[in-house]
């Protein structure tokens, strides 16, 4: 950065030959100016780098956004068109099965029906991305949340997947959330769904979800007794399509928890889950409070 330059006539040696008071006086005038000028130009040009970072940081959260946008357009729309072709080939092999099953072997009707859990596999898949795609598309809408309501009446809408085990239901006493209803609804049935799933083999199986007070936040947590997870393996239960568990032990999707995060980030919270093998699992997330 150049720095502008003062010229002044200073006449630095007096009548003795040596500087004089008025000329020293002068001669440090100058050169405090010189040092504030150049301070000037230093945080001048500092403010103007700033400016241009948090431009260039506006044109690549705009273009970030855009881009997130086209993805999930994109999922969406690939989702909606499989949904054709997927449907036929289930009727199709539905019909084959019901009206010439008996034409075929043993082998034929094993084939057939390997081609019926697949296309269910995929149908699976389709409906949860398109609930992936949905969750970071629609418009939230902030409201005060009954979140102990809530959760009871997420846990009957599931009651097909529990009823007839011997599940205990432990409610804490939740403190109500802002946040979207919808949303909110989302995150406890997966959670809930999860932990109805992972406690199949346990008798009883106990679920529990509560909540602390932690500083400006609340934490919520879901906790079962089910077949938990390895810690080593942590940073991929949030993945998206990731499985800690083989689908022979446990059938899924690995969409589920990415659901959970996407909704979490968007209220401006946190999530994340601790597990033992055989011991269960809790996954905890933040919201702000009300």
């Amino acid at each position: 950065m150049n720095v502008p330059m003062m010229v002044l006539q200073i006449p630095i040696i007096n009548e003795f030959g040596g500087p004089s008071y008025e000329d020293l006086f002068r001669l440090l005038i100058l050169i405090i100016l010189v040092i504030v000028v150049a301070l000037l130009a230093e945080r001048i040009e500092k403010v103007r780098q700033l400016n241009q970072l948090n431009r260039d940081l506006e044109n690549s959260a705009i273009q970030l956004h855009e881009a997130n946008e086209e993805l999930e357009a994109f999922a969406y729309s690939v989702s909606h068109d499989l949904r054709v072709p997927l449907r036929a080939i289930d009727g199709f092999s539905r019909i084959l099965m019901e009206d010439y099953g008996d034409s075929l072997d043993e082998e034929g009707n094993r084939l057939i029906s390997i081609v019926r859990d697949n296309t269910e596999k995929m149908g699976d898949l389709i409906d949860d991305i398109l609930l992936l795609s949905r969750v970071g598309r629609q418009k939230m809408k902030g409201f005060e949340i009954d979140m102990e309501y809530l959760v009871r009446n997420v846990w009957e809408d599931l009651r097909p997947d529990w009823e007839g085990r011997e599940i205990e239901l432990i409610v804490d006493d939740l403190p109500n959330a802002q946040g979207d209803r919808i949303l909110m609804a989302q995150v406890f049935q997966n959670l809930l769904s999860n932990s109805i799933k992972f406690t199949r083999n346990k008798n009883p199986a106990v679920i529990e979800v509560g909540a602390q007070n932690y500083n400006d936040e609340i934490i919520y947590y879901v906790k079962d007794n089910g077949a938990g997870f390895d810690m080593k393996y942590i940073d991929k239960l949030f993945g998206l399509f990731q499985r800690l568990h083989t689908a022979e032990e446990f059938e899924g999707t690995g969409v589920g928890l990415s659901i959970v995060q996407r909704i979490i980030k968007r209220h401006g919270g946190q999530v994340w889950g601790e597990g033992e093998p055989f011991k269960g699992a809790t996954i905890y997330f933040t919201l702000p409070k009300v």
